[in-house]
């Protein structure tokens, strides 16, 4: 029976180490970088063969890595524990280096630039989650915090949990964020109603609820944006 191919086993005109000396990483298909990351095939298998049924596994190709949790991962044939955990770190170490270049851009101004922030973080979570952003009196982002995990369609929201974290990091202004595992981030009339709950209980306690922001799959809403935050419109 044939071993397990290595990469150094292929010819040279297919090794993706050495193409990547040659022309750089850029050069590489998605299959020929995940090959680098899993090294081996499988019996009778080319680590690019596999790299490919990794990418056909469902229907996000590179977004796989994301979206797929190690169980499913461990489901593909070839794919143990070891490669599975190579490749969510890969893909946990790729949607960070996204989050990182847009935290410089946040600007409490723009709910687009604190979207955008959060976009990776949010849009491939299976369950609602509730995050907030804190910021100073001079607009600039103190910290952010994850404060519930709902189920695959409801997110908990307590106002006190919000405001207790708010008055830890002496944040002056709040965005509350949270996802809509649909993809779609139109609001629901629950959203609206305890959203205002939410920026009353702020002004008690002189911090400022400055937006709602719903983050859909590459989409997202703005109550702010959509002077919904202080209107009794779209009740």
């Amino acid at each position: 029976m044939q071993k397990n191919l290595t990469i150094k086993e292929l010819p040279d005109t297919e090794r993706p180490y050495e193409k990547c000396l040659l022309y750089g990483a850029g050069s590489l298909s998605d299959a020929e970088l995940i090959s680098v990351i899993i090294r081996t095939g499988s019996r009778g298998e080319r680590c690019v063969d596999l790299a490919h049924r990794i990418l056909n596994a469902g229907p996000d190709g590179l977004l796989n890595l994301i979206r797929l949790d190690t169980e499913q991962l461990t489901g593909i044939r070839g794919i143990g524990p070891v490669k599975a955990v190579q490749l969510k770190c890969i893909g946990e170490l790729a949607r960070r280096i996204a989050v990182t270049q847009r935290k410089k851009q946040i600007s409490l101004q723009s709910p687009e630039s604190i979207a955008s922030y959060f976009m990776e973080k949010m849009r491939h979570e299976r369950k609602e989650q509730l995050m907030l952003a804190m910021f100073d009196s001079k607009g600039m982002l103190l910290g952010e915090r994850l404060l519930s995990v709902g189920t695959s369609n409801a997110a908990l929201i307590s106002a006190k949990d919000i405001y207790r974290a708010a008055l830890q990091e002496q944040a002056v202004y709040i965005v509350i964020l949270h996802n809509h595992p649909s993809g779609n981030p139109e609001p629901s009339r629950e959203d609206i109603l305890i959203t205002r709950k939410i920026r009353e209980c702020g002004e008690l306690l002189d911090i400022l609820l400055m937006d709602h922001i719903i983050i859909g799959d590459n989409e997202y809403f703005s109550f702010c944006e959509q002077d919904i935050l202080y209107e009794k419109g779209r009740e």
